[in-house]
């Protein structure tokens, strides 16, 4: 008489399957993190941020680099969402919500499923090169584009019903070159710039209790030890904009435009300038009266946030792996 094994063996090796799944599968939740690193940790009661910039590039120079790195990060803090500052596709911006750019540099490259939680975009020069309707319309296909206009506002929860006011503003039309050349930034001059400080004003004027942190997104830096920092671009930028950021004690401005990465604190002044724009192509940088930090390495800037601290850090992407090159913080 034949001894029938087959179907306990079976039976058994479905159950060491089943409970093996059931054991892991807690490790594969796509928001548990999985990933530590001892110079970067996630805060509790609170939110985290990532921001980049001057980056499409089909992919070229460091852009993967950088992008798998963010993915990596996202996962070490459980990110909620990411910054562009601008330059979002080089060199003529997108011409459509259809152009090939939109996968080879932004869909294909930002992979990671945490790097699909929303990104608030700021417009870049290079954008006003092409069709920036087409990059707001892209917000109505895409589950993580966010630019609903060329400026915008967002309140995000932090943790019991506190909140940040992110406010993402177009330095393009204060730029006086480029409204010279509206044949090459196209419908440069149809913006007004008065009708956005009335707007900007307005915003950040609002003294709801609720909001306790303010940080302002644009392309153009305030200051900078880059190539532009005796350029007439950055000199309006900052006689424009740093009057209305001290006057509403906006906490950060986050930039890009450098292709660098660079912190800036001017002595005497609340806000703190964070210049994030080494997403692919870098250039030669160095450090000013205020200077915390300034190099050109590939990377970008992590942020976490809870009520009482914003903690800043400086992520450089090397060939197989990321490093924390420096770190910073605001209290309340």
């Amino acid at each position: 008489m034949k001894c029938n094994y087959f179907i306990p063996i079976v039976v058994l090796l479905l159950s060491v399957n089943f409970h093996s799944y059931g054991q892991e599968r807690p490790d594969h939740t796509l928001n548990k993190t999985i990933h530590q690193h001892r110079d970067i940790q996630p805060v509790k009661d609170g939110i985290s941020f990532l921001a980049i910039g001057d980056f499409g590039r089909h992919g070229a120079f460091t852009q993967k680099e950088v992008a798998r790195d963010m993915g990596t990060i996202a996962e070490i803090l459980d990110m909620n969402f990411t910054i562009s500052v601008g330059d979002n596709f080089y060199p003529t911006g997108v011409q459509s919500t259809q152009d090939y750019q939109w996968f080879s540099s932004f869909e294909n490259i930002y992979t990671h499923h945490l790097l699909h939680e929303p990104w608030y975009v700021a417009l870049g020069n290079h954008d006003y090169e092409g069709n920036v309707q087409a990059q707001i319309d892209y917000s109505k296909i895409s589950r993580r584009w966010e630019m609903p206009d060329r400026y915008f506002e967002r309140l995000i929860e932090i943790d019991k019903g506190k909140y940040l006011q992110l406010l993402v503003i177009d330095t393009n039309p204060f730029v006086t070159k480029y409204k010279a050349n509206p044949e090459k930034y196209l419908g440069i001059n149809d913006q007004d710039t008065k009708e956005q400080l009335q707007w900007f004003e307005t915003k950040l004027a609002n003294n709801d209790p609720k909001i306790i942190w303010k940080i302002v997104v644009g392309h153009h830096p305030l200051y900078t030890g880059g190539k532009r920092k005796s350029e007439q671009e950055t000199k309006d930028t900052e006689l424009i904009f740093e009057p209305i950021l001290e006057k509403y004690q906006v906490d950060a401005y986050i930039c890009g435009h450098e292709h660098d990465l660079q912190i800036i604190k001017k002595n005497n002044k609340k806000v703190m300038q964070f210049l994030s724009g080494a997403g692919s192509e870098l250039r030669e940088t160095g450090k000013i009266e205020g200077s915390l930090f300034a190099q050109s390495v590939p990377g970008f800037m992590a942020f976490t946030l809870t009520n009482n601290i914003l903690k800043a850090y400086v992520i450089q992407s090397n060939e197989k792996d990321f490093k924390v090159i420096y770190q910073t913080e605001i209290k309340k």
